[in-house]
């Protein structure tokens, strides 16, 4: 059956009104949307769905959230035969996203689900949060993360809080493509008594818990007046990133009028990234306004965070998400080990293309720092995988992403801000800036520069790109990197050689201990590289081999 084929099926009567008709148009219209509309069904992936909205089976809509629901409630009942079922359910501030929530929350409560949906608009960490605390088998949280505006997405997450892994992973998807139209779904409101809507008091556990975390009260006691300038952009950090940060001390906080508008189209951003030092501009000039010595900006759905600080000349500088990694990781181990809370049974996580600064902050503490796959769920894997033996300080990855403790299982925004506001504080105790504290750090480790450029590839053609890119390095990969051999070239398509995951991973080291590595997004239309260097030129030789991966 071709797309168009496929789209006829969709002005049936299976379909509402509104939808058939706008599938007409489809069929009447520009035939290239219509192709990536319905060209193939939007894949249910290892991490959930993610795609731009409208109709089509390409597409985030109703139907296929709903069938999405269906195929993850079948496997649901399937693992926990004969038990009284309870997931979790949040949304973000995207367009629909409510919408797609009430739907997924029906739709498990028809399967017969105990569901625990949030009352308004929540960060994706506190989703983590919830299965956790209310004892759930599941959890779904929509959202696109930081992805444009004409995106959603549906994050499955499992009863650990993470989001999915082997074997569940897999085997949901098969459950979700065994769904194949939309009469397999059990829409409707027949069974709201089933919905418990859960919020403020949710909050409070979860912002306490935030609160459990800190190591320096009494250094943010006699510096809470640093101050702190947030913009969630957007999004679900709106009210508690600033009340975490109050919760834990700090009185001069700054938010961006503008941007503290929860509103899907997110009107002051051309996209509400916080790798984008666009998306910051406003709460930087905020910040030069007010004389504040931080930025913090939080993604749509408060996962990963944006750090703007005081460079020594006083201008506003943004970190990279390997640098906030660096100096947060720095901190906790540092305090940790002052307190008197460093073990031989704690460990840290990061990914495979986050610094290497970690491991060696790690290593001078006698900390075992885990390498992962990219994906957060792969550091809560090894805390699921350590629970009730080790203790798991913190973790993170180049994609601004950072967690401390086990409560949550994923990257967490809330956390985050505090832990940045609290290291400002600790830092300010011996006189430093974080700026300050950042070069301390590359003082007694070495400099470590990393950059990420990405390409965007759209469509089918883009998709057949992105295997032919990942196809010619694999035959031929590079001798040289910038100026030094290439030593050594590990393929994570054989994970009997690397110990983790089989993915579509390709990583080169060099001599002088450069490291590239390339893969494509498991979100996004994109292939991704990732340059690293060490030493007095790692800014120099981060710029050859970007130049020379873009020839």
């Amino acid at each position: 059956m071709n797309y168009r084929e496929t789209a006829m099926l969709w002005t049936g009567p299976a379909y509402d009104a509104e939808t058939r008709e706008k599938v007409k148009a489809l069929l009447n219209g520009d035939e290239k949307e219509l192709e990536d509309a319905f060209y193939r069904n939007l894949e249910f992936g290892t991490g959930g769905l993610r795609g731009i909205m409208g109709v089509g089976t390409n597409r985030m809509n109703k139907y296929t959230v709903g069938m999405a629901t269906q195929g993850f409630a079948n496997y649901i009942a399937k693992v926990f035969p004969g038990e009284n079922i309870r997931v979790a359910v949040s949304y973000d501030s995207r367009n629909n996203s409510r919408e797609f929530a009430k739907i997924t929350a029906e739709v498990f409560a028809n399967n017969g689900f105990q569901v625990y949906l949030f009352d308004n608009i929540r960060p994706t960490p506190e989703l983590s949060f919830t299965i956790r605390h209310y004892h759930c088998h599941a959890g779904v949280m929509v959202t696109a993360s930081h992805n444009p505006k004409e995106y959603n997405g549906y994050k499955a997450y499992w009863q650990d809080g993470a989001q999915l892994t082997a074997p569940h992973d897999t085997a949901v998807i098969a459950e979700v493509n065994r769904i194949e139209d939309p009469s397999m779904v059990k829409f409707g409101d027949d069974n709201v008594n089933r919905i418990k809507m859960v919020g403020e008091e949710t909050d409070k556990v979860y912002l306490d818990s935030v609160l459990s975390l800190m190591l320096s009260p009494e250094s943010i006691a006699r510096h809470r007046d640093i101050r702190i300038v947030y913009t969630p952009l957007h999004g679900t950090g709106v009210r508690l990133v600033p009340m975490a940060l109050r919760q834990v001390g700090f009185t001069e906080i700054y938010p961006v009028p503008e941007q503290m508008i929860s509103d899907g189209d997110f009107p002051t951003v051309v996209s509400p990234n916080p790798e984008e030092p666009s998306a910051l501009r406003m709460a930087v000039d905020l910040a030069d306004a007010k004389g504040a010595d931080i930025v913090l900006a939080t993604d749509p759905d408060a996962d990963r965070v944006g750090v703007a600080v005081r460079d020594d000349k006083g201008e506003m500088v943004l970190l990279t998400g390997n640098q906030t990694a660096s100096l947060l990781t720095y901190y906790i181990l540092t305090r940790r080990h002052e307190l008197g809370k460093l073990s031989k049974d704690t460990y840290c996580v990061k990914t495979i293309v986050t610094t290497e600064l970690l491991k060696a902050i790690a290593d001078r503490f006698g900390v075992q720092m885990y390498d992962v796959l990219t994906g957060f769920k792969y550091i809560a894997q090894i805390v699921r995988e350590n629970e009730g033996r080790r203790t798991f300080i913190c973790g993170g990855e180049e994609s601004y992403g950072f967690n401390v403790g086990e409560f949550v299982r994923d990257k967490d925004a809330v956390i985050t801000c505090s832990f940045v506001a609290e290291c400002a504080a600790w830092a300010a105790d011996q006189g430093l800036t974080l700026y300050g504290l950042l070069q301390k750090i590359y003082a007694e480790f070495g400099t470590y520069r990393e950059k990420l450029v990405s390409l965007t590839k759209k469509g089918i053609d883009g998709t057949q790109q992105i295997a032919a890119m990942m196809k010619r390095y694999r035959e031929n990969p590079p001798a040289n990197l910038g100026e030094s051999p290439v030593v050594r070239v590990i393929d994570y398509l054989e994970p009997e050689k690397t110990g983790l995951p089989k993915s579509n991973v390709l990583r080169f080291f060099s001599e002088d201990g450069s490291v590239v590595t390339i893969r494509p997004s498991g979100t996004e239309p994109k292939i991704k590289f990732y340059f690293g260097a060490k030493g007095d030129n790692a800014d120099r030789t981060v710029e050859l081999l970007v130049r020379q991966f873009s020839e």
